[in-house]
């Protein structure tokens, strides 16, 4: 299986699970939590398909562990960089950067990197503020569907997360045509 060029950062709550279903121990950790529908295909079809996967979540490291294996989820993911470890929350550039010297690029990558995520405030402003490609997955209530401003617009939106091996594929496609015109 031939790497894609484009590189695919992945938020997990209301990305892959479902954060109203989450069950938490008194340490605040997620022991239990459903995904959300089509979300653990949309994994597994991008990472057989020779996506690179990196996981950029906010949150408790045990919780991802938890959730993602529970799923059978947790090893299609090249890399996982927690707020936990980095001390800092999205919209940090320090989120992103550490995702991308996690798996041994630099900055120049950017253009070959799209963040997926359910949180304008969080997830496409931090992709944005960086010139990182980003979709928002506009599948749970649970946040404002509204950008507060320009750098809260997403480059794409999609409904369900299943939607995202098509936009993939378009937006490697793209990233190849572009490297083969230089």
């Amino acid at each position: 299986m031939e790497k894609k060029e484009l590189i695919i950062f992945l938020d997990c709550g209301d990305t892959i699970i479902d954060e109203g279903t989450e069950i938490r121990d008194q340490y605040d950790v997620v022991v239990k939590a459903d995904v959300i529908p089509g979300a653990d295909t949309m994994v597994k079809t991008l990472h057989e398909k020779g996506y690179r996967l990196v996981l950029v979540a906010d949150g408790l490291a045990q919780s991802f562990k938890n959730m993602l294996t529970d799923h059978g989820l947790y090893d299609y993911f090249e890399s996982m960089i927690y707020s936990e470890n980095i001390k800092e929350l999205k919209p940090s550039p320090r989120m992103f950067k550490a995702a991308i010297g996690a798996i041994d690029l630099s900055e120049k990558d950017f253009d070959r990197v799209v963040m997926v995520g359910n949180n304008l405030r969080r997830d496409i402003k931090g992709a944005n503020l960086l010139g990182i490609k980003n979709v928002f997955i506009d599948w749970a209530p649970r946040y404002t569907k509204t950008p507060a401003d320009e750098t809260e617009v997403p480059t794409y939106t999609i409904k369900e997360p299943i939607e995202l091996i098509e936009l993939g594929e378009k937006l490697n496609e793209e990233i190849s045509l572009k490297k083969a015109t230089l």
